[in-house]
């Protein structure tokens, strides 16, 4: 195996690029955070883990986003990993309408705005915002989480799918 030198025109190779990235199956997450319009979500497959003690995570948000003025300036924040019954609701969030209907969330005391289903949600506060890239990484620091379990909903080369739950 070689690695390919990178090439003289980066923007034509962009689509191909994408492809490779995607051979990387992930998780599919929705967050979520208060704007002057109202709770707003965003779709995200960008979500890790970095540290336990303390509890810190990431996302990443592409500064191209419509979105990209409310969750940059978030001081808070909730991640809600999907089950695979919610692809709807994904989709929607990658591209479409982004404002939650009062009847879509729940705001357990002073917290971010939460979907009232999802396989685990973690609620946060931001920790860090690094510039890297066309993205910025968004550090939040876990206050509060929960955990239902399920099935999963996935994503692998630029399609949805499904994780079952593991059996002991």
């Amino acid at each position: 195996m070689s690695l390919e030198p990178p090439p003289e025109h980066p923007a034509a190779d962009a689509a191909a690029y994408r492809r490779a990235l995607g051979a990387f199956a992930t998780g599919v997450c929705i967050v979520t955070a208060d704007s002057p319009a109202g709770p707003l979500g965003i779709t995200i497959n960008s979500f890790t883990s970095v540290s336990l003690t303390p509890r810190l995570v990431l996302w990443c948000l592409d500064e191209r986003s419509d979105r990209w003025p409310v969750f940059a300036a978030a001081e808070t924040f909730a991640i809600h990993m999907l089950p695979s019954c919610d692809k709807a609701l994904a989709s929607r969030f990658a591209k479409g309408v982004s404002v939650l209907n009062p009847h879509e969330f729940v705001r357990p005391d002073d917290g971010p705005p939460c979907l009232p289903e999802a396989l685990a949600r973690l609620e946060c506060v931001t920790h860090d915002r690094i510039q890297m890239g066309d993205h910025l990484i968004i550090v939040g620091r876990v206050t509060r989480f929960e955990d239902w379990g399920g099935e999963a909903l996935t994503y692998f080369r630029g399609r949805y799918g499904v994780a079952t739950e593991p059996q002991a």
